[in-house]
């Protein structure tokens, strides 16, 4: 996630005390609409009722979906945080880039730079975020994918997809997670709307959990595979079957052991940990 600078906390400290949130919320609506590539945003923050969906042109969808207030405050929030960002270079993307809503793309054509919203002034040469370091490309995913052939958000999950390759990044939570796509051809993305929702995609197979692919790296930390059991002998007792069992059993301890350093490092909170654990357990 980007690091702000000390011109953009002001920014975000000045826009959270005139619409009545805190710098907290106002910023995960700034992390969303960037994801939505300043035409929509999909937020899930209980300052906001919770899960909801702005869409530039008026659209607005609330988890209270009563508060009429509620709905201004947000969607004026959301309107200036577009602008806002317009002017940031680089955080608008241009191409391959799209972003799924319920097996729907929107797609961004937003070029303009006006600052109207609640008399907010032009801020075109003040650098919300930290610039990456030097040689760095700035791009989120894994170093060394450097064409993604597309690219997209949801719910505050982003992803990239490098068909050539067969590899898919996931940002989630703050933790990035590299797979191996095997041989899917995906064709789309989408994800449960709730907290930790399970992130799906569609192929040549049908709809597919992303959970089922290999992982190949969290965090840029290669996710070491356990060595391959000894081939079944003419003398073994143990079944083809049996042996794909095992070693799928291995694979999944082997995750969890991954897991647990990543853990034990603080690159993963106790929550994730369990949830992932939990999750790998239910495949046995």
């Amino acid at each position: 996630m980007q690091q702000l600078t000390p011109d953009g906390q002001k920014i975000i400290n000045n826009i959270a005390q005139r619409y009545n949130f805190s710098p907290d919320a106002v910023f995960s609506m700034l992390q969303s609409v960037i994801n939505g590539n300043g035409s929509m945003a999909q937020f899930n923050h209980p300052e906001f009722g919770g899960s909801g969906q702005w869409m530039r042109g008026g659209m607005i969808m609330l988890g209270d979906m009563f508060n009429n207030s509620l709905k201004n405050s947000v969607g004026g929030l959301c309107q200036e945080l577009a602008n806002l960002i317009a002017n940031q270079p680089g955080l608008i993307q241009t191409g391959n880039f799209q972003s799924q809503n319920q097996g729907t793309q929107q797609q961004s054509n937003y070029g303009g730079n006006q600052q109207q919203q609640n008399g907010s002034g032009p801020t075109g040469a003040v650098s919300l975020f930290v610039p990456p370091p030097a040689g760095s490309s700035g791009n989120w995913w894994p170093a060394g994918l450097k064409f993604p052939n597309s690219t997209g958000a949801q719910n505050n999950v982003r992803y990239a997809y490098f068909a050539t390759i067969r590899r898919l990044a996931i940002e989630a939570n703050g933790h990035v997670t590299l797979y191996d796509t095997l041989d899917h051809q995906i064709g789309g993305f989408s994800q449960q709307q709730s907290v930790g929702g399970s992130i799906t995609f569609t192929s040549q197979y049908g709809l597919v959990d992303v959970s089922t692919l290999p992982v190949i790296s969290i965090d840029n930390e290669p996710v070491q595979k356990p060595a391959q059991s000894q081939p079944v002998t003419a003398n073994s007792q143990q079944s083809p079957v049996n042996l794909q069992d095992a070693n799928k059993e291995a694979d999944i301890f082997g995750a969890i052991e991954k897991l647990a350093t990543l853990k034990e490092k603080g690159i993963l909170t106790d929550d994730e940990y369990s949830a992932k654990k939990a999750e790998l357990l239910s495949r046995l």
